[in-house]
This record gives structure tokens, C-alpha cells and sequence, in this order.
């Protein structure tokens, strides 16, 4: 059944959605434009190719169209009061997904639908520690960070570095930033391996795209990825998978994109009169390759 306004109108959701640059983000803008079309709600998209700025204008579109709704995938998270501010004004209800925002007001926005990033980095922290229990160091570990400024990198860096804090010989000798695409990760890889050759024993990748660009260098390095280094990423892209299966990538940390119900089921609930939780937190876990093996045939994205 359609989701209506009061009135009875079609509802319109505006949805300024960050980018477009790995797996896992087109997977997420295909789950919101799936699930809008089963709900009935118009959706006007919006895709800002990594601009803040560009998604102020987008925002600010919405409210001159006087949309419905405003869901926003914040591409960093800071700076965003004002826009937010001028959505309140306009009194169009907001909702955050995959991204938290840093706000001092947290009646901004009505509730936020995603994962929790520092988790991500604790449990990609605690298989490194499971997988090196029994090797004695030093133990140095590269880190590809995803955009600089963003809650994934932010809150996955500080969780990871939480757990491995609690062996003294585990380093991270090199972190980066590769924007969460393939071809940075390859690059930056690069880059660190011919600047640190055997001392890097362990991959945290950010994500998937930058792990599998990773890997790729290492191959060119002339060595073996999964083997000669450990390599952990976080989303859980049927690609990933498929090289976890392989033994080329050893875990992946679950992020799962697939938003839009969660979106809509929220919509339908604020136009039900309901109250929403502030936040919304997806169900997820670890992939190894034991588990990826059941999961890789039954992968969407």
C-alpha cells in the first residue's frame, strides 16, 4: 500500500546521496530507489560525487520543491547545522542514513539508519588479534582510510585502533586516505609497499574496493594476498567474498547497504504519527572464509 500525506498526495522524498564510487554505494542508492517504488513514494535523487557543497544545493532544491521528506547520505560530518537549519525552518522532517552527522542539535534530524562504524573497527581489530594470537612480533599493519573527514574512517580507525591497542608490538606504520575507490587503494598500496617492502604483515581496508585494488598491488609486489599479508576490509561485496572464498582476502567485516526498507518503513511510521528511536542500527556481522562460502551465490550487490 501506497504511503500517503494526509491529505492524501503521493509522498515525495528528497534524497541528496553522496556518491557514487564503490560497489557498495551504487547497492545502496538501487535498495532507496527499489524500495520508494514498492512504498509509492517519489523519489527526486540527487547525487553529489563526493561535494558537500553540491549537496547544500541539492538540499536547498528540495526545499524550494517543497518535498515531503529529506534523507540525506552525508558525504563528512561536520558542518552541516545551517543546511539543517534551514530544513527545520522550511519544516520538512530529515532523516540521516548510512552516515552520522556531528550536530549540537540533535532535534535536527528525526532519526539516523545505518551502521555502527567503531564497531566495524573493533571487530575488524579483535580477528586480527584472533588471527596473530599466536605470533610473536613486531607486527606492522597498513591502514587504507576511506574520505577524509567521514564517519565510516573516522569511527572504523578508532575502533580498530582500540582493540589492537592491547598488544604493544602491533603498529600501524602507514594509514592513507583512498577515497573508498579501487584505483586508490591500488595506488596507495602501492606506494606503501615500495616504501615499506616486508615490514607490513597485516591490510585494513576500509572497505572493500580499496582492499581488492590492495590486492592487486600486492600481486605486482610479488606477493601473495591472504598469505603474505592479512588482509581484513570492511562492507561485504559479493567481489570481496568471492576472494575471501579464494583465501586472497581473510575476513570481511559486514556493512550491509541495503537501507531503503528500513528508509520507507521509517517514512511510513512518521506519517503513522509514531514516534522514531534516534537511531536505527542494522543487524550485522564477520565473514570468513567458512561463512562467505554459504553466503557469496546469495549476494546482491
Amino acid at each position: 500500500m501506497a504511503i500517503l500525506t494526509p491529505e492524501g498526495r503521493i509522498i515525495t522524498l528528497g534524497f541528496s546521496q553522496l556518491g557514487s564510487e564503490s560497489d557498495w554505494r551504487r547497492a545502496n542508492t538501487r535498495s532507496i530507489q527499489q524500495a520508494a517504488d514498492e512504498a509509492g513514494i517519489r523519489l527526486d535523487l540527487n547525487n553529489a560525487e563526493q561535494s558537500q557543497e553540491k549537496q547544500f544545493e541539492a538540499i536547498r532544491s528540495f526545499i524550494q520543491k517543497k518535498v515531503d521528506v529529506i534523507a540525506i547520505a552525508p558525504v563528512v560530518k561536520q558542518g552541516w547545522e545551517p543546511i539543517l537549519l534551514e530544513v527545520k525552518q522550511a519544516g520538512i522532517p530529515v532523516i540521516i542514513i548510512d552516515r552520522l552527522m556531528d550536530v549540537e542539535d540533535p532535534g535536527l534530524y528525526l532519526t539516523f539508519i545505518g551502521s555502527d562504524f567503531y564497531q566495524e573497527g573493533q571487530r575488524a581489530g579483535k580477528y586480527v588479534l584472533d588471527k596473530l594470537a599466536g605470533h610473536k612480533g613486531p607486527v606492522g599493519i597498513a591502514e587504507l582510510k576511506g574520505t577524509e573527514g567521514s564517519a565510516p574512517s573516522i569511527d572504523r580507525g578508532r575502533g580498530f585502533r582500540e582493540v589492537i591497542g592491547k598488544r604493544p608490538d602491533m603498529e600501524i606504520v602507514e594509514s592513507a586516505f583512498g577515497d573508498f575507490t579501487f584505483d586508490q587503494g591500488k595506488k596507495i598500496m602501492r606506494e606503501i609497499l615500495q616504501r615499506q617492502g616486508n615490514q607490513i604483515q597485516v591490510l585494513f581496508a576500509h572497505n572493500d574496493d580499496m582492499a581488492l585494488g590492495a590486492l592487486e598491488a600486492m600481486e605486482e609486489y610479488g606477493l601473495r594476498p591472504g598469505k603474505d599479508i592479512i588482509i581484513v576490509s570492511v562492507d561485504g561485496t559479493k567481489r570481496a567474498l568471492e576472494e575471501l572464498v579464494r583465501g586472497r582476502i581473510n575476513s570481511v567485516v559486514e556493512c550491509n547497504p541495503m537501507l531503503g526498507p528500513g528508509l520507507m518503513q521509517a517514512i511510513r511510521e512518521l506519517y503513522d504519527g509514531r514516534t522514531l528511536p534516534k537511531r536505527l542500527l542494522t543487524p550485522e556481522g564477520i565473514f570468513t572464509e567458512v561463512t562467505a562460502e554459504g553466503e557469496v551465490h546469495q549476494r546482491l550487490y
